[in-house]
């Protein structure tokens, strides 16, 4: 009877704390949204099984040896079990040790290690390992690709060698409205700071600059900015990204409705010119260099971008491009949506300051799309040739979902207004601008 009860104290639904269940049902949503609603699929199938699979008591699929170690002792010492509380002080003792602390109690030890110097981080993480506690198999893919920054930039790549730069070099001045679309980012920044003044909520300088990277609707670039700046708020972030990536053709078309009037979404684009293939090789050689000198934080997003589009274009890799496209990216895309679900643990998701993050995601989209669409009118007032306003709203980079929201409207207003090579044009400008955002932030707040 006691071997049976011992089970029953050891299994998933008897530690299972409603914040947990909460997480698990958000788990299931994210699938539903996916398999149902077709939204953002890709990402969100394996972000909503990786955030079920992190919420699974007692198993610490999400966990470091650290967090097992602190968690399972903090269970042992409101056991009343006699044994497990003397193992549980013998590993917390052992613990503040290694972080030179005189707190016994695990839950607050885990805040003292988060805030502890790398030096005492290892020594602590090295004591756990050593009471034979090892990390969870989500653990180590975060670890190995986002902690380390290398799935957003292989998946930067891939994007790359996906990406035709022609309708931008066809009509260069379409990258002032990708770089207008940019505001969004730093009018959330100031929205974040904003909250935080007001004793909302608590958000730091480098919380607000990887909140503000959702208004890039970049995924990648958000996931790597905030793995950089906020990784703790990174699930949060990368929800919010992605869904409002999905939404876009849901966000986007009342606002540039209501900033356009019948007139200005008739208006018809003239046909791009043709670009030569040198133009499309050297482009993202120059982009590269250019941006390089001046932003060095932006090259390794950029650097991977501009690789994978010379792949595409230089036409003697034809192997390594469709590597690039399809195979790499694919197998990345699903290592990357379970090492961010792992981020969906219930104690650091389920907080006030995750609706704050949801809310400025929203506000962020909403603002690039105006300033994308009142870039487009101002250089109305200014050029001879005309600018369907409607094509600045691509400029978030939601790619190339953005593009055929424009083409949409314009098809509405006008069946002969074909815009979305035309909208191409600022969609992949857009990208360009969100990663030399990212550079700016991680540049300039990094530390803060």
């Amino acid at each position: 009877m006691e071997k049976l009860y011992a089970l029953w104290q050891g299994s998933g639904l008897y530690n299972l704390s409603i914040g947990q269940f909460v997480m698990i049902l958000i788990g299931f949503l994210l699938l539903f949204l996916a398999i149902r609603k077709n939204f953002e699929p890709l990402l969100l199938v394996p972000i909503g099984f990786g955030g079920i699979l992190a919420n699974i008591p007692e198993a610490g699929l999400a966990f470091s040896a650290m967090d097992k170690a602190l968690y399972q002792a903090a269970n042992y010492l409101a056991s009343g079990d006699i044994g497990l509380q003397q193992h549980a002080q013998h590993v917390v003792t052992a613990i503040a040790g290694a972080l030179q602390s005189k707190t016994t109690d695990p839950l607050l030890l885990l805040k003292e290690y988060a805030a502890a110097s790398h030096h005492l981080q290892t020594a602590a993480m090295n004591t756990a390992l050593d009471l034979q506690y090892n990390h969870g198999v989500l653990y180590y893919f975060y670890a190995v690709g986002i902690g380390s920054g290398v799935f957003p930039l292989l998946i930067f790549m891939g994007v790359g060698a996906m990406t035709d730069f022609g309708p931008l070099l066809a009509n260069p001045k379409t990258l002032f409205l990708g770089a207008a679309a940019q505001f969004g980012i730093f009018a959330t920044v100031l929205g974040a700071l904003g909250l935080s003044a007001t004793g909302l909520m608590d958000f730091s300088v480098a919380d607000a600059a990887a909140i503000g990277i959702i208004g890039g609707a970049d995924g990648p670039t958000a996931i790597y900015v905030s793995s950089v700046l906020a990784p703790q708020l990174l699930g949060a972030i990368a929800i919010a990204a992605y869904s409002y990536m999905a939404l876009v053709p849901l966000i986007q078309p009342p606002i540039m409705r209501a900033l356009t009037t019948e007139a200005e979404r008739k208006i018809e684009m003239t046909q791009l010119r043709h670009v030569s293939k040198t133009e499309k090789i050297c482009f993202p050689l120059v982009l590269l260099i250019l941006v390089a000198l001046f932003i060095p934080d932006a090259a390794p997003l950029l650097g991977m971008f501009c690789f994978g589009n010379l792949m595409r274009e230089c036409g003697v890799v034809d192997r390594l491009s469709d590597t690039a496209q399809n195979a790499l990216i694919n197998t990345v895309t699903i290592f990357l949506g379970l090492s961010v679900g792992s981020k969906l643990v219930a104690d650091k998701f389920l907080q006030a300051e995750t609706l704050g993050i949801l809310a400025l995601g929203i506000a962020a989209f909403g603002i690039g799309t105006a300033a994308g669409v009142l870039m487009a009118k101002l250089m109305n007032k200014v050029s001879k040739h005309q600018i369907n306003p409607l094509i600045g709203s691509a400029g978030v980079s939601a790619v190339p979902m953005a593009a055929r929201v424009s083409n949409k409207l314009g098809l509405e207003a006008n069946p002969h207004n074909f815009l979305l090579m035309h909208a191409m044009g600022p969609n992949v400008a857009g990208v360009i601008g969100s990663a030399v955002a990212a550079g700016v932030m991680i540049k300039y707040v990094s530390g803060l």
